[in-house]
């Protein structure tokens, strides 16, 4: 089954066996506004978990996507470099950013659930 956490640079990861799916929550996208511009990373790149490997523009301001957990991009989302707008509709759906083969499912215990991630986001408002 699904599980999701999320990290404190406000990326969620929705977890299914060994592939992690991720995508900026729909807190940041409020943050950022009309988004404009998506980079995702290649496929076959391996990441760290907090290596900076995605980059969303808004209007506003220009933010890296950083990969919550360590692994190797098997997915990249080619329909939000091409309708960017699609992560202020669907942050946590259709406008994920890419998908994981997970080195090593420990990294999720740094990870926040839903209702930590809530308080996290109020305490720092």
């Amino acid at each position: 089954h699904m599980t999701v956490k999320f990290s404190k640079d406000h990326e969620w990861v929705a977890v299914d066996g060994d592939t992690a799916t991720i995508g900026i929550t729909k807190h940041a996208a409020e943050q950022l506004g009309d988004v404009v511009f998506v980079e995702v990373p290649e496929v076959g790149r391996k990441v760290t978990a907090g290596e900076a490997c995605a980059v969303v523009e808004s209007v506003k301001a220009a933010s890296d996507v950083y990969a919550p957990v360590a692994g190797e991009v098997i997915a990249a989302n080619g329909d939000i470099a091409g309708s960017p707008g699609a992560v202020n509709e669907e942050p946590e759906g259709k406008g994920w950013f890419f998908k994981l083969r997970l080195a090593n499912k420990a990294d999720l215990d740094q990870l926040m659930d839903r209702a930590a991630y809530e308080a996290f986001v109020r305490d720092n408002a």
